[in-house]
């Protein structure tokens, strides 16, 4: 996610014809098996593109735990957050054609769109859509999506104007999906096209990507798709996968190795297609791989030293900062079970990608070495070992964390009140209902309106408790903390991750529980 804009070539790249197994450089057959079996991973699809040919695009490894399916060419995987381009060009097709503008507000377009600040309601344009400068803390409002959730993109969207800002708008970057979801409801306002239809008619289509899907549900389909791991409870398993289409145009598509070559080998010639024309204008491409909101330049860990930046901007979809010298632009994607690494280079004219179905940090570890492949570094960094250490250091010190939580714990203390005096019925101003209920001398919550959010609370110590939710898949069990008045009743109830290592999506922190009215 990140950019920057470098010099764009001149001479067109054309597609050559794929990789066949047989014809792998042994170099980059050595480099995904070393990573697959330091990590474990069941398999992976990668891409490597050079000089406008596709140096390989094929399968490794298996797509499912326990089962002989190899990992083919088309086999699908969620590309997840590297499907935000994608609608960043989608968007760009539209200005191209007259229909928007980037510094234009989003009213414009969306009269009923509105964020908790008037001022900002006012202000925020169509690229502030793109960029994570819109004063929304990190993954905020994804509760209202993530797990699947009963609402619908209009009501997500609505219920946008209830969230309040974390810092000033356009101050700072924060991560964020939800403005990706309204981004897609401007493409289908203006286009009279849902983002799905959009993006596949307009987008995979006239790239060639032919097996490429553009919805998070087809995860689950039954064809030539990888199955999603992931580990839970210390063992990895299959693990179901995201389903819910609320934020396809965030991270909906789903493609494989051969297409993803596709795509690089476009983005590689600043939009032009195969046969010469164009998907969208070389100014246009500008645009997208311009950086607008700084990220920072903190170094990298020593493992992986060469990962340090100079520059770090988030441009329209792509990251884009400095790599053994040249500008890039790349990005990261996850989901459960999925996690995917795209990266290229113009001025070297070289691109590469990794789509994983396991959740290890292996989809980075290989980027970054067949990057360095196809730069032809001497000698390359070993981004595999690097990123094994840095896994094996950071759990040592999660390990550390969790320790340091369960020794605070006052394990004598008790609640305030008899258990039952905690149940009711408690609202959030963006979320929605949370339902607190006692049965059988037991307290359980519910989030009223994600159906996988739902589990018993235990007691922690004093008015908190945790919340384990059922399906441990989920792996974000919450502290539950009741704040009581003078006279004993429950006056707010708060929440926030148990464990350190809690996907941001579950954004609990920025829920404010409050007694809902009886009526």
């Amino acid at each position: 996610m990140r950019r920057r804009l470098f010099a764009l070539l001149a001479a067109p790249l054309f597609a050559a014809p794929l990789s066949t197994s047989a014809q792998t450089p042994a170099a980059i057959d050595s480099i995904v098996e070393r990573a697959l079996k330091t990590f474990g991973n069941q398999g992976a699809a990668i891409a490597v593109v050079k000089d406008g040919k596709v140096v390989v695009a094929r399968g490794y490894g298996v797509k499912k735990l326990g089962a002989p399916d190899k990992v083919g060419p088309d086999t699908r995987f969620g590309i997840a957050s590297n499907t935000k381009a994608f609608t960043a060009t989608a968007l760009g097709m539209l200005v191209e054609e007259g229909k928007l503008e980037w510094d234009a507000p989003v009213i414009r377009y969306l009269p009923d769109f509105a964020m908790y600040d008037p001022f900002v309601t006012r202000e925020i344009t169509i690229r502030d859509l793109l960029v994570h400068r819109s004063g929304l803390g990190l993954g905020a409002g994804d509760l209202l999506w993530w797990p699947a959730s009963t609402y619908d993109r209009k009501e997500i969207m609505r219920r946008l104007r209830f969230i309040k800002p974390a810092t000033s708008f356009r101050t700072a970057y924060a991560y964020d999906n939800v403005l990706y979801l309204v981004a897609g409801e401007v493409i289908e306002r203006i286009s009279g096209r849902s983002w799905e239809q959009f993006v596949q008619e307009r987008i995979l289509a006239r790239v060639g990507m032919a097996a490429s899907t553009v919805r998070h549900s087809d995860a689950a389909g039954v064809d030539d798709v990888a199955t999603t791991h992931a580990e839970v409870d210390g063992a990895v398993r299959v693990i179901a996968p995201m389903v819910s289409d609320n934020t396809n145009p965030a991270g909906g598509i789903n493609a494989g190795a051969r297409d993803i070559a596709k795509w690089l080998q476009v983005q590689l010639d600043s939009g032009r297609l195969a046969d010469g024309s164009r998907l969208v204008s070389t100014r246009t491409a500008r645009e997208i791989w311009t950086g607008v909101t700084p990220m920072g330049t903190a170094p990298a860990p020593a493992e992986i030293a060469p990962l340090s930046k100079q520059f770090n901007l988030y441009a329209l979809g792509f990251q884009t900062n400095d790599f053994r010298g040249r500008n890039m632009l790349w990005h990261t994607g996850g989901l459960p079970g999925y996690l995917s690494f795209l990266a290229f280079i113009p001025e070297a004219r070289v691109g590469v990608a990794v789509l994983t179905n396991t959740e290890t940090p292996m989809f980075s570890a290989l980027g970054w070495s067949l990057l360095d492949y196809a730069l032809g570094t001497r000698p390359p960094w070993d981004f595999v070992g690097g990123y094994a250490a840095l896994n094996q250091r950071q759990k040592a010190a999660t390990a550390a964390a969790r320790g340091a939580t369960a020794a605070g714990r006052d394990s004598l203390s008790k609640p305030s009140l008899a258990l039952s005096k905690y149940a009711g019925v408690y609202e959030d101003a963006w979320y929605g209902e949370v339902r607190v209920t006692m049965a059988n001398g037991r307290l359980r919550m519910a989030l009223a309106h994600t159906p996988q959010l739902q589990g018993e609370l235990v007691h922690w110590q004093h008015d908190t408790f945790l919340a384990r939710w059922d399906d441990r898949e989920m792996r974000a069990d919450a502290f539950v903390t009741f704040q009581l008045n003078a006279d004993g009743s429950i006056d707010q109830v708060k929440l926030v991750a148990a464990d350190p290592d809690t996907d941001f999506s579950f954004d609990f922190q920025d829920l404010l529980l409050k007694p809902k009215p009886a009526r």
